[in-house]
Parts: C-alpha cells; structure tokens; sequence
C-alpha cells in the first residue's frame, strides 16, 4: 500500500532534496524504495550508512550513475553529514534528486558543517492511523490499532507473539545502536530504565523532578535523557497553552509515545493513540502546507483540563477531549468554551454515538469519524 507522503514525496523531490525524518522501523526504507519501482535493498540507487563499503564509497565521493533518485539512509551518523550531502547535491542537483532519510530529528542534528539551508524539504513519516489504513475505519481496525501500535511490521503481523518480540529488538536497537551512534551517553543501563518507566507517565504531567529521584540522577540530566528520546522520535511532549482571561497552571508538559501500544493502561493507551494522530496532523500540516502548527494542552490553575488543543499559526483550531465510552458532554468542554475564544471543541469516544452542541461549539463523535476530519 502507498503510505500517506508518497505523493507529496514525489511532488517535493522535483523541486528540492527530501529529508525523510520518523521513528526506527515506521517504514521509511520501505517508501523510499517504492519511489524505485518496488526495488529492494541491493538496487544501485539505495546507499545506507550503516554498510561499510557504501560508507567508503560515499567518503570518495562516488555516487551510482544514471540513476535519477539517489537515497541515502541513515548517513546523519557521520558527523560532517551535512557538508558531504551539500556536496553531492551542488554537484548533481540538474540531473539527480535526492532523498535523505532517518531515524532521528534530521533537522536536529546537524553535527557542524554548512547549513543545507533552501536546499530540501522536510517531511516526517508516522506510524498508520485509522484513516491511513482505511478511508472508512471500522471497529475491528481501532481494536488491532490499539492493540498492536501503529507500526507496519508488528501492525501487519498482528500476532502478540511477534509484537512481543519485535518490541524487545526495536528498544535494544533504538538504545543500543542509534542512540550511542548519535548521543554521547555512558549511562545505557539507565536509559533502559528510563524507556521502561515512561509509559506509566502517559498522558499526565511528567514531573523530571519525580523522574530525578527514580533514575538518581540530577534534573538537567533527566530532563536531557528525555530530551535525547524525543530527537529519536521515541517519545513526545506537550506543553499547556496560554489562554487570555484565565489563570493557566504550570508550564510542565505531557508525555506521549511514537508507538503506544506500550501503553498498559487503556485509557492512556486511547489517549496517546488520539495524541499521535494529532501530532501527525500537525506534522503533515506544517511539513507540506508551511503553517507553524502546534499540539498543546489546556490546563487552567483549578486543574480543569482539555486532553488538546490544535493550535495553527498561534491561534487555536479546534480542542480534543477523550473518553473511552460515550457520555454526555465534557463538563470541561462547556466550561471552557464559555470563557476561551477556541472556535471548535471535539470529544471523541470509541462507541457509535455522534451528535451536534451547537451551544458549546462542540460534536460528540467515535474516533473512527473524528479520523476522517484528519485525513491523514
């Protein structure tokens, strides 16, 4: 199947470099060769960093010929990689395109070198969302989505058994192998620990402080370790958003995976997948359409809380509220939209029920609909 930034990678690539950003195994490689007609890994134009005659042969400066797409994994490893792309790119942009991809923030590290500046787009890749893998997403869908992740291989697999172990690989991979590549980081043992505490804190306010005290290590060292997870696209935060007129609490952040079925509990689990659908609208939004886009949370002195809130060119869209069942209206939605100036309020459910609030600018809806409102 097509994934949902084919077309826009294509349309890209005829105007400048594509960096393609996104977790390890979201499918990146997978794209990237579907651009080649299918191809797989041994096609000529396909060049990864983590093969020692492809690093070599890159280093020379040699490239394949006649070939019209050049991809290149995984090269941000090199830390002059910037300056060897630049290069290439300079040298060849009239007759090659290029598409440079990652499992990390490409965007991020830069590592010294030229700025690639007005030279290539950037375009992050997410895990499915129900709209992704169908237009008009049942029940069944929704139970396997939260089940097994977002992630094609496990996803696609759909067994608890190769979920298992295929979670197991992707975190010794994602600590042992990308993050010491890229970070300088001693403390591996505790990185474990870290990536196995986190889930608990999904959806609440994540405390570094509280964190602090279980890893035994200073703040600016929690907080960095965090900070290291969310340039993996391991895990993201978001921060509350300032309302005019009311008294917004602290300025601490939420926590939410890339991949949340490791989410033990159900309604946090319900809770991220609705945040990552979220943050890949606003990804895609601000990616291809260039508006500076925003997922953000409200939270006001009295602990009254919005789950998110949408924000586009620092004005609010819309705001989220999740609830597993179907009940009546958020008494915070109608508190809040009696005092804020957020044009549209959504509450999304996994039942059937979908009705209209004119009066509180607010639509109960299941999260099978509220996905096709996305679209992406």
């Amino acid at each position: 199947m097509d994934r949902y930034l084919t077309v826009a990678i294509r349309e890209d690539l005829e105007e400048k470099m594509v960096f393609l950003g996104g977790p390890r195994q979201v499918g990146k490689t997978t794209l990237a060769l579907s651009l080649l007609e299918g191809a797989n890994e041994t096609h000529p134009a396909y060049l990864s960093w983590d093969d020692a005659a492809t690093r070599k042969s890159l280093l020379s400066g040699a490239l394949p010929s006649a070939e019209r797409l050049i991809i290149l994994d995984e090269i941000h490893k090199y830390r002059q990689w910037r300056n060897l792309v630049k290069g290439f790119y300079d040298l060849n942009k009239s007759s090659t395109r290029f598409l440079i991809t990652g499992s990390a923030r490409l965007d991020h590290y830069r590592r010294g070198g030229d700025s690639l500046q007005g030279r290539y787009h950037y375009l992050r890749l997410h895990p499915f969302s129900l709209h992704e893998l169908n237009s008009s997403p049942t029940q069944s869908d929704l139970e396997l989505l939260l089940q097994y992740g977002g992630f094609p291989e496990p996803f696609l697999k759909s067994s608890m058994r190769h979920w298992k172990r295929w979670q197991r690989e992707r975190q010794s991979r994602v600590i042992h192998e990308d993050l010491i590549s890229l970070e300088h980081v001693k403390e591996v043992s505790q990185l474990d620990l870290l990536v196995q505490v986190l889930p608990d804190r999904v959806g609440s306010i994540l405390s570094i402080n509280n964190l602090k005290g279980d890893l035994s290590v200073a703040f600016e060292t929690a907080d960095r370790w965090v900070t290291i997870l969310e340039n993996l696209y391991y895990c993201f935060r978001i921060q509350p958003h300032g309302l005019p007129k009311l008294r917004a609490a602290k300025k601490e952040k939420k926590l939410y995976l890339w991949d949340w079925s490791n989410v033990e509990n159900e309604s946090a689990r319900f809770e991220n997948l609705v945040a990552a659908n979220l943050l890949k609208y606003c990804h895609y939004e601000e990616d291809r359409e260039g508006d500076q886009m925003e997922l953000q949370f409200v939270r006001d002195s009295q602990g009254r809380e919005l789950d998110f809130v949408v924000v586009r060119n620092k004005k609010p869209e819309f705001a989220v509220e999740c609830r597993m069942g179907v009940r009546s209206l958020s008494r915070n939605i109608a508190y809040f939209s009696a005092r804020t100036n957020i044009p549209r309020y959504y509450q999304v459910h996994m039942g059937n029920k979908d009705v209209e609030l004119a009066q509180f600018r607010a639509r109960i809806l299941p999260i099978t609909i509220f996905s096709g409102i996305l679209a992406v």
